[in-house]
């Protein structure tokens, strides 16, 4: 039986790649979109925000139901949303298909981020009893940070050298899609589908009897986390081929890479750590990244932007997976799949608000202008959530985001 749950987590883990990696097979695309429709980078955001949208609506809604009802029946069926919205890219460019199929695959990503996530927390645990999580949080956050990081590598290089640039990325992934469907629907479901199931509800921010101040350390700094990888995926890609001149397709899935590979990376070589210097190396490599990656964009450098998105993507997964260690670590099984629910909604909304208000912002001054009042906000946030976690440098992150919101 470890065999088959072994078994069961790998292929869950290779699901919830595949999942996540679709879910940022346009962002190297947009350009190509804007080149043919001829809408605004502005438009651009509203897209990606269209995504997230569907993200945050489908957590509220669905993320947490598979405690009660168990993970594959919202897994299979946000799969076939996944497949869906793949199908509705392959076979129209139009604005308004675009933001159908982003929304529609911000409803399937919903229903899979925490439950996938919980899954594979109990497929580690059966395949391995008394071990600890170290394993489950290398390859859930791999698989989910490590997606999004692999999707725009492929469909960049596939848009770079291959004909039908907006049809072919989205050929492969529903045929990947499919696979993963069939992968879930082999592997052994893990919630107890007897006891009774409590009347539904929207999802709530909390968990039950578990320490909220850390609750709220751990959203806050997956929000800005996120907003750093909301920034890459939607307006990072347009800055590359624009400002910097460089219109490379394959480029723009490389600069997305190198920001979630970092993430990625990141997680898997501080798993030996002890949890609070973890958390809080990973909250000083994100506030330098930013910092790094102003500079780059005030001086126009390609090095120097990818060196900052790397630092700040690499700062910002181990953040991320210091957030899905402590939440795990303290939530009642029973309620572990709302919890994670609720901390991704913190996370997507990350991706939301900032994205939009750049979007927003760039309409009425330089980018590189809006940049500085991200990076100190985003500073502000991640030393609010370095204080309540206990971390003891918060003043001079919150002295240099004043320093530079006063840009």
């Amino acid at each position: 039986m470890r065999t088959r749950h072994n078994l069961g987590f790998w292929l869950i883990a290779g699901a919830f790649l595949t999942a996540m990696a679709f879910s940022t097979v346009p962002t190297p695309l947009y350009v190509l979109y804007q080149r043919q429709d001829g809408f605004s980078s502005f438009l651009v955001t509203v897209v990606f925000a269209t995504y997230a949208v569907g993200v945050v609506v489908s957590l509220l809604l669905a993320g947490h139901v598979s405690d009660w009802v168990g993970r594959k029946r919202v897994l299979l069926p946000a799969l076939g949303l996944e497949l869906l919205a793949a199908l509705i890219f392959l076979f129209s460019t139009g604005l308004p298909e675009l933001l159908l199929a982003r929304f529609v695959s911000g409803l399937g990503v919903g229903m899979i981020t925490a439950t996938a996530t919980a899954y594979l927390a109990e497929l580690h645990a059966l395949s391995r009893p008394g071990d600890g999580t170290g394993r489950f949080e290398m390859v859930s956050t791999a698989a989910n940070i490590g997606g999004l990081g692999v999707g725009p590598l492929v469909s960049g290089a596939l848009a770079q050298y291959l004909p039908s640039p907006l049809r072919t990325p989205y050929l492969l992934f529903a045929v990947l899609l499919v696979l993963a469907i069939v992968a879930v629907g082999s592997t052994k479901e893990t919630v107890d589908l007897t006891s009774e199931r409590p009347a539904w509800r929207p999802q709530r921010i909390g968990v039950n009897g578990a320490d909220r101040r850390a609750y709220l350390a751990a959203g806050t700094t997956a929000f800005t986390a996120f907003a750093v990888f909301g920034l890459f995926n939607s307006l990072a890609p347009g800055f590359v081929a624009g400002t910097l001149h460089h219109p490379s397709r394959l480029l723009a899935g490389v600069v997305v890479f190198v920001v979630f590979g970092a993430a990625a990376a990141a997680q898997t070589l501080t798993s030996g750590l002890r949890p609070a210097s973890r958390f809080a190396l990973g909250v000083g490599i994100e506030a330098i990244g930013l910092l790094v990656l102003v500079a780059g964009m005030a001086t126009e450098s390609l090095v120097g932007f990818l060196i900052g998105g790397a630092l700040a993507g690499a700062g910002g997964g181990v953040v991320f997976k210091s957030a899905i260690g402590a939440v795990v670590a303290s939530a009642a099984p029973a309620a572990r799949g709302e919890a994670l629910a609720g901390l991704f909604l913190i996370a997507y909304l990350g991706l939301i608000v900032p994205s939009l208000a750049l979007g927003v912002t760039t309409q009425f001054v330089d980018a590189t202008t809006a940049m500085y009042w991200f990076t100190g906000a985003l500073l502000a946030l991640l030393a609010a959530g370095a204080r309540l976690h206990g971390v003891d440098f918060p003043r001079r992150l919150l002295t240099t985001a004043g320093s530079v919101l006063g840009k």
